[in-house]
């Protein structure tokens, strides 16, 4: 994904469908420097983790 599309994401009220690595995740925060974005699971909020925007995909 690239990095501007990720921070419309973050910044929509409106929920996106991204995954990564299959599952459902919500975009919280862009960090544009490092290519990087803070994700969780749609259905695990306390699992959150930093991944490369290149791991995320909108559907």
């Amino acid at each position: 994904m690239i990095t501007q599309r990720a921070k419309e994401i973050a910044a929509s009220p409106t929920m996106a469908n991204v995954t990564l690595n299959g599952i459902p995740v919500f975009i919280q925060h862009v960090d544009e420097q490092s290519e990087t974005a803070r994700v969780y699971p749609l259905d695990q909020p306390e699992a959150e983790e930093t991944v490369p925007l290149r791991q995320l995909i909108e559907q």
